[in-house]
């Protein structure tokens, strides 16, 4: 079952420390480019990911191609892609041995959060990160000296 309760989702964002934005954008005008310069504002290492724009810049971080490869463990993979495609960023997250799948709001595919959960990925669907971190008071991470 994805994760629905306050506790669980708290939980997951405050051990977190490793988001990849699955689908993160370089306009402006983006859900995807906003939220991912508020995730790296909270202190997260916020790697964007999106084979058009790879090798880019998105708030100074280099944009990947895909998870495969980034190379360091992933905490969450934040996904910003229609229901449909949800389920390649899904499958690249199993791969990449990510611990949980964050499909944002209006994003649900039952089908790609069966094959996460079987693989042991913790999954949240239809919910904004920036909006739990928020409204659940999830503290800012300290950076490490």
């Amino acid at each position: 079952m994805p994760l629905t309760t306050d506790e669980d989702i708290r939980q997951l964002l405050t051990e977190a420390r490793t988001i990849a934005v699955f689908g993160c954008s370089d306009r402006p005008d983006r859900p995807s480019y906003g939220v991912s310069a508020f995730l790296q504002r909270h202190g997260y290492r916020m790697l964007p990911v999106n084979p058009q724009i790879t090798g880019e810049r998105v708030h100074n971080e280099f944009v990947w191609r895909d998870l495969g490869q980034i190379g360091v463990p992933i905490d969450i993979v934040d996904i910003f892609r229609r229901p449909i495609a949800a389920g390649e960023a899904v499958d690249q997250a199993i791969a990449a041995g990510a611990k949980a799948v964050w499909m944002q709001l209006g994003i649900v595919n039952e089908d790609a959060a069966a094959r996460a959960e079987a693989a042991g990925l913790k999954v949240v669907m239809d919910r904004c990160t920036k909006i739990e971190i928020m409204r659940l008071g999830v503290p800012a991470i300290e950076a490490a000296d």
